[in-house]
């Protein structure tokens, strides 16, 4: 088989590389599937998340779980993961006001939904 600029292989597009499993996905479920997809994908998101699930619920533990992340953009991906329901923002007023964040079960349904992704890149780097 011919190999690309890069080296790879180039991609062998017979007809026996069609699987029928993925025939039920019109265009509407492929944007969902892409604006999830996105949404992981994105710098920071998949640490939060582990991080709450892990049990961090205030904003210093975050910070501490995720190691590299700026205050400014913790709470920012804080803000959009709220946006998102995905994490669970609670301000109780004592003085100083006490402010958690917990994970939603729509992100424990996403994080157990990319825990297979997760399997996946440890093999990978094992093996590359």
């Amino acid at each position: 088989m011919p190999s690309s600029a890069g080296g790879q292989r180039a991609a062998d597009t017979t007809a026996s590389d069609h699987d029928d499993a993925y025939d039920h996905i019109d265009e509407e479920k492929c944007r969902s599937f892409q604006s999830a997809a996105e949404l992981v994908g994105r710098k920071w998101t998949a640490g939060i998340l582990l991080a709450g699930l892990r049990g961090a619920r205030r904003f210093v533990e975050y910070r501490a779980h995720v190691a590299g992340i700026s205050d400014r953009l913790l709470a920012q991906r804080l803000r959009e993961l709220e946006e998102q329901r995905l994490v669970v923002r609670t301000v109780t007023p004592t003085t100083p006001v006490l402010v958690t964040y917990r994970p939603s079960e729509r992100a424990r349904g996403l994080m157990r939904a990319i825990h297979p992704l997760v399997a996946w890149s440890l093999e990978d780097q094992a093996h590359g």
